[in-house]
């Protein structure tokens, strides 16, 4: 049988199997996680966040713009920054990801992903990359990054090479303008620029599993004030309190939620790890 002849007859065989009017589970709207407020922390209204980390006791966040652009580590996001390296007045920084004892910072349009000893941000290396920087997370075997468009790109972490592509999907949307991103409980948790959802994408298949909406956190960050730069992104993982710290660019404050609804709940944490 010739390719067109296999071709027709798989095509057939495909309408046969799906019925009319079947809808994929691909082609469902994925369903909108609910989320408890847990904490809240007071910081400074000036971060132009785009990377965010927690490792339990210490932060990494990113802030952008040319001229502006930092990496700073803080124990208390509230005071003053522990250390903070200033970028280059060309450089506007975007998302960050730790990978063992080294932290990753991408750029915006250089082409050129920044690495620093996680101990001491002194700057270890550049890697260069094509296209755009925007967000960076790490399953702790590749890095996974994402440039504004609708796909995500896991790259190896000793030379930044592209391992594999994936594309986002789900529920018939065009889930576009991808930016910050976190790896937490299998998922990869990502903002979408200009928007309040935060969408939790499964990293093998890439299809959207859920959405968190942040809206009724922008309103309590920002109050009557409106800024049209002031959206939703930076997102950081707090395994000790199983929840996910959130904030937004130029917000006065993170927030710490527990989503509900993944098919698997968060367990509580212990007495103990409460703080």
């Amino acid at each position: 049988m010739n390719r067109a002849l296999s071709t027709l007859k798989l095509f057939f065989l495909v309408l046969i199997a799906v019925p009319s009017g079947t809808v994929l589970a691909q082609d469902l709207p994925p369903g909108e996680f609910q989320y408890e407020i847990l904490d809240q922390r007071d910081r400074p209204a000036d971060h132009f966040t785009q990377g965010l980390f927690f490792d339990g006791e210490r932060w990494l966040e990113s802030s952008g713009l040319y001229g502006r652009s930092w990496l700073a580590e803080y124990t208390d996001p509230g005071g003053q920054p522990v250390k903070r390296k200033w970028l280059a007045a060309n450089r506007f920084a975007e998302g960050l990801a730790v990978f063992g004892d080294q932290v990753f910072l991408l750029t915006y349009r250089a082409g050129e992903v920044q690495v620093y000893d996680r101990n001491t941000l002194k700057l270890l290396h550049t890697r260069d990359y094509q296209g755009e920087g925007w967000g960076l997370t790490s399953n702790d075997q590749q890095l996974i990054m994402s440039n504004g468009s609708d796909e995500l790109t896991f790259r190896d972490p000793t030379d930044f090479r592209v391992i594999r592509q994936l594309k986002v999907h789900g529920g018939n949307e065009r889930w576009t303008r991808l930016n910050e991103l976190e790896y937490a409980h299998g998922l990869i948790w990502a903002n979408i620029w200009m928007d309040s959802r935060v969408i939790a994408i499964d990293p093998q298949s890439g299809r959207v599993k859920g959405v968190l909406d942040l809206q009724q956190l922008l309103r309590k960050s920002l109050g009557a004030r409106r800024d049209v730069d002031a959206v939703a992104n930076g997102i950081a993982w707090d395994q000790a309190r199983n929840g996910l710290w959130v904030t937004g660019k130029y917000w006065p404050a993170l927030y710490l939620i527990r989503p509900q609804g993944l098919g698997f709940e968060l367990p509580a944490p212990a007495a103990n790890q409460l703080r």
